[in-house]
Order: C-alpha cells, then sequence, then structure tokens
C-alpha cells in the first residue's frame, strides 16, 4: 500500500505589505480653496477633473448633495479610478464609501437589482445618537466575600469623585467584570448602568506614589469631578445595509461577519426606512448620504441602468459615482448606440467629468512616484526610457515594467534599476500593440472564431528547407 505524504511549508507574513495600484494616493490633492496642485498626495494632473470632484467632495461634506449621479468618462489610463479614490480618501471614515466592479452585481445567489440595493444601502449611513447613565469615579476599596463551598459571591465597592464618595454592592456579574478588567484601588473606571459594562479608564495621579514601577503603557488621570452617576451621549455609526441584515438574520449581526446576507425582503427594509425615518424627526438619528463608485459601468444592462434611475429618487439615497472608458458604444440589452453606453435618460440625470491623457511630464512624475511606492531606485536614463515607454503603449505598462525591472536588477545584484533593466523587461513582456502585432503574424497557429487551427511546420515550408 502507498503512503502519501504532504509537506506543508510555513512562512511568516506578518511583514508583508502589498502595494496595489492605487496604494500612493492620499487625496484630491487640493489646497483650501479647492485649488487642485500639480502634485500631491499621490495626484497628478488632471486638474480639471480634479477640480471637479473637489466640488462635489465640498457638497458631499457640506451634506448638501445626495441622490445625484456623476460620470468620470475618459480614455484608458487617465487616473479616472485614481480620482474616485481620491475622493474616498479624502472624505475620510465618517462619510460611507462602497466601490464596485459593474461586473460583480450579476451572480447566482443574489438578483442584479438586490445586488445593487445592498450597494446603495451600504453607502447609507446613519449616527444613533444615544443617552446613557454611567458611573465614573475612582476606586477607594474593593471588598469581595466568597463563599467557603464556592457558590455565591458577594461584595463591596467604594468609588469616590473629587466631591463624593459611595458604597455599591456587588453581584455576582459586577464581580467578575472587575476581575476581567484587573482593576484594583486607585483605578479610575466607568461603569456603564444599563449593560453592566466595565470600562478602565486609568490610573489615578493621586494614586501614583504609590506605584513603584510602571510599564510605559500605564496612563495617569485626574480623578473625575461633580457626581458619580452622570448621563452620556453614545454615538453608533452604521449603515443601512447593517441593519437590513441585522434584522433579517436569526443570527443577527454575525451575519455580517460569515457574509451570508441573502437576499433581503422588502418589508423588511420598508420597516426599518420608518423607524429610521421616525429617529430622524426625534433628532435620534443623522443621516449621512455617503457615495456609491461604480467602476466600469458601461458592463451594467439596460435593467440596472433602468433601476439605477429610479433609486436615484428614493428618499434614501448616496451620490453615485460612475466611470467608464466607453465612447459611442452599445448600451448592454439594447440594440442601439448611446454616448459612453449608458442610457440617454441616465446620461441626462448625470453631470460628467471628462478626464484627457496624461502629457510627458506628468507620465514621468507619475512613474517617479510609482517607484518610490514601490521602493525601486531608478536611474535618471532608466526613467525617461520609461516615460517614452509610457507616452507610446500606456501609463499602465510602463508602471508594470518598474517591479519585473527590479527583480532584473536585484539578479545582477544592482542598488538601481538602469537603462538596460529596462530594455531587457521591454523585450520580455509585451505591450498589447506588440501582442496584437505577433498574433497578426502568426495568426495560422492561433484558433480562430470558426475553430481552425493550423498545428506543426507548413508542408511547403518543410519540403523548401
Amino acid at each position: 500500500m502507498t503512503t502519501i505524504q504532504t509537506k506543508t511549508e510555513t512562512k511568516d507574513v506578518t511583514g508583508l505589505s502589498l502595494i496595489a495600484a492605487h496604494s500612493h494616493i492620499s487625496g484630491l490633492g487640493l489646497d483650501d480653496n479647492l485649488q487642485p496642485k500639480e502634485n500631491s498626495q499621490g495626484m497628478v494632473g488632471q486638474l480639471k477633473a480634479r477640480k471637479a470632484a473637489g466640488v462635489i467632495l465640498k457638497m458631499i461634506t457640506m451634506g448638501k448633495i445626495a441622490g445625484r449621479a456623476v460620470l468620470i468618462a475618459g480614455p484608458p489610463s487617465t487616473g479616472k479610478t485614481a480620482i474616485a479614490m481620491g475622493l474616498s480618501q479624502s472624505l475620510g471614515n465618517e462619510v460611507p464609501f462602497t466601490a464596485i466592479a459593474a461586473s460583480e452585481i450579476y451572480s447566482l445567489e443574489l438578483s442584479k437589482t438586490e445586488a445593487l440595493i445592498q450597494a446603495f444601502r451600504k453607502s447609507i449611513g446613519i449616527r444613533i445618537k444615544e443617552e446613557t447613565e454611567i458611573i465614573e469615579g475612582e476606586v477607594v476599596e474593593i471588598q469581595i466575600d466568597r463563599s467557603i463551598t464556592g457558590g455565591h459571591k458577594q461584595g463591596k465597592l467604594t468609588i469616590k469623585t473629587t466631591d463624593m464618595e459611595t458604597i455599591y454592592e456587588l453581584g455576582n456579574k459586577m464581580i467578575e467584570g472587575l476581575t476581567k478588567e484587573k482593576v484594583l484601588a486607585g483605578d479610575v473606571i466607568n461603569i456603564d448602568k444599563a449593560s453592566g459594562k466595565i470600562t478602565k479608564l486609568g490610573k489615578s495621579f493621586t494614586r501614583a506614589r504609590d506605584y513603584d514601577a510602571m510599564g510605559p503603557e500605564t496612563k495617569f488621570i485626574q480623578c473625575p469631578e461633580g457626581e458619580l452617576q452622570k448621563r452620556k451621549e453614545v454615538v453608533h455609526t452604521v449603515s443601512l445595509h447593517e441593519i437590513d441584515v441585522i434584522n433579517s438574520r436569526q443570527q443577527g449581526f454575525l451575519a455580517l461577519f460569515s457574509g451570508d446576507t441573502g437576499e433581503i425582503r422588502s418589508e423588511i427594509r420598508d420597516q426599518i426606512n420608518t423607524k429610521v425615518a421616525e429617529w430622524k424627526e426625534e433628532g435620534k438619528a443623522e443621516i449621512i448620504p455617503g457615495v456609491l463608485f461604480i467602476d466600469e459601468v458601461h458592463m451594467l444592462d439596460i435593467e440596472c441602468f433602468s433601476f439605477i434611475n429610479r433609486a436615484l429618487e428614493d428618499e434614501f439615497s448616496p451620490i453615485v459615482i460612475m466611470a467608464t472608458n466607453r465612447g459611442i458604444s452599445k448600451t448592454r440589452g439594447t440594440n442601439y448606440k448611446s454616448p459612453h453606453g449608458l442610457p440617454l435618460d441616465l446620461l441626462d440625470r448625470s453631470i460628467i467629468i471628462h478626464t484627457t491623457n496624461y502629457s510627458s511630464d506628468e507620465i514621468r512624475t507619475i512613474l517617479s512616484i510609482r517607484s518610490s511606492e514601490e521602493e525601486c531606485e531608478l536611474s535618471s536614463d532608466a526613467l525617461a526610457l520609461l516615460t517614452k515607454i509610457g507616452q507610446e503603449t500606456s501609463l499602465r505598462y510602463a508602471s508594470n515594467l518598474i517591479s519585473v525591472s527590479q527583480q532584473i536588477s536585484l539578479k545582477k545584484r544592482q542598488s538601481q534599476i538602469e537603462l538596460q533593466d529596462i530594455k531587457r523587461a521591454y523585450m520580455l513582456f509585451l505591450d498589447s500593440d506588440r501582442s496584437v502585432q505577433h498574433v497578426e503574424e502568426h495568426k495560422s497557429q492561433y484558433i480562430d472564431d470558426e475553430g481552425n487551427v493550423k498545428i506543426g511546420l507548413d508542408e511547403d515550408k518543410m519540403e523548401t528547407d
């Protein structure tokens, strides 16, 4: 009997940092007056498009815009996705930003409209405010009485502020909470009265001399003033989609982590919309219209476009930013052509931002930024050749040559990428134009539309040889 042995190899990947296509972008590169800088926050050129995106950014942050459509249109490799990523970085964590590719919505598990609804509702944030009663003070003494039989525990907690001191009776749950948080005399804590949750804030300055040895993470704070019991406003920010999932599944919020959201019934969403509207009227909740970015939007079909048209009119609608590199092309699911592959009624609803091809100086700057991001050092001649390649082929192709050229230079144990390394990489990896030329020259060796292919050498060639 043959035994099969499997060898497993483990590698430490804790220090691994992956570099994405737009990882160098940290914002739109605008000044305080929304004027674009030539080179800032990883953004280069496209001044007109970035200024337009800056106006949209200002309106989003002021809460003045929702349920609008913005189309970023331009040739390939002109920074459409980069502008959307810059907008996302500038908005910060407070405003929801959801990015999807148009082809993502075609799934066997979810209908197209359900996938779009979920994407829309992920982009709407709800800031819920609630008041809770807390006890906050410095621990003076903790007394815990354990029974001999190991049964019910009892105890007393003495806690004080600068103005008052009180003794509280402790039950099993509170004793476990204090033990878990390792609360000692001299710690400043707060206790949520509703949930009984104990949070250790730090050690009191008044007891600082009692501790001879302290770690660098030890935090000292002042003893709280005033009343022991206070009312505190707590703010939670969630998306509408998260509320939908929690209310539509038996396992509640765990469905968010498992990814098993499935189809959510429209009745549940209607009830949630009504409740959120009530909270808004009562001042308990604030709606934050976010951004839904749909890349390669021309991949959507006419049914999806019709749904987006309707969804933009909804009360809970985010700003929809779309990107496409198509010119006059056929709208998917129809027999007619339209600008950018979008139906005219959606185009009429959209404001359009155009991007243009980069100049040679801008390509040089972008490639220099990318080489710094990838921790590669380019010689001046290598950068000049890469810039020329970027002009004649595409910026993406030139960017891809940086990492492969680095591998070639490392093989020679060089500290920087030289001209010969770029030339070697250029010969090893074809761009799209040279690939098409190669296919044209050797088309007989490739399978054609009718399934025909010539395998092996031509007989006439063999006789000649």
